[in-house]
């Protein structure tokens, strides 16, 4: 990429990753968080989305093509960055460094999530409901990963929020970058417990049921 074109890609890159991966990180999260309020409410959530009139395209159209994009692009500008202290301070070079490691950890971790739930029901006719999600987070070491995974992907998504605003022109003072530092840290928390609480639920339902 150079030049004009290096500008396009990198501000579709940046679009992509807010809607609308972005938005179906939330959503996703959200809905996973019905687990705190027991089986048949995941399991009534989950079925809602699944039932949705064109699933199948919105799927492809909304989640897997833009994440595939977001990410194959994401891989190369992780490739290729250059670290610049000079240029960045030294708390947005950090932020800077770990956006492209949890994008390399993200990857990974969607795979094998994707692999874990809809492989399963696209070829082995396996219910992606709660009993799945129990039966896989059971095992400690699949909790673990879930934890990086979800943890990983919040800060991904309130870190590179705060990159978009800055790339398409909305925060430029030094004044709203701070603000907007401090706003994506709020929602890295917040979505963060929501993720959290959601895999907690499926694994030991018993600390939120009672």
């Amino acid at each position: 990429m150079a030049g004009k074109n290096e500008f396009f890609w990198r501000r579709l890159h940046s679009l992509l990753g807010v809607i609308p991966v972005g938005i179906f990180v939330v959503q996703h999260l959200i809905v996973n968080h019905f687990a705190t309020r027991g089986e048949d409410a995941f399991n009534k959530a989950s079925g809602f989305m699944g039932n949705l009139p064109f699933v199948i395209f919105l799927e492809f159209a909304v989640i897997y093509i833009p994440i595939l994009f977001h990410g194959i692009l994401g891989l190369y500008i992780a490739f290729t960055a250059n670290n610049n202290p000079a240029r960045l301070s030294f708390f947005r070079n950090w932020m800077f460094t770990i956006q492209r490691i949890t994008g390399v950890i993200l990857l990974a971790f969607i795979a094998w999530h994707v692999w874990e739930t809809r492989i399963q029901k696209a070829f082995f006719d396996v219910e992606v409901n709660f009993d799945m999600m129990a039966n896989i987070l059971s095992n400690p070491v699949a909790l673990i990963l879930y934890f990086i995974g979800i943890l990983s992907a919040t800060f991904h998504l309130s870190n590179g929020l705060w990159s978009f605003l800055v790339r398409w022109g909305i925060t430029q003072s030094p004044t709203s970058q701070r603000i907007s530092s401090w706003v994506m840290g709020v929602l890295f928390v917040v979505i963060s417990v929501i993720g959290i609480r959601a895999a907690l639920a499926f694994a030991y339902p018993d600390l939120f049921i009672g």
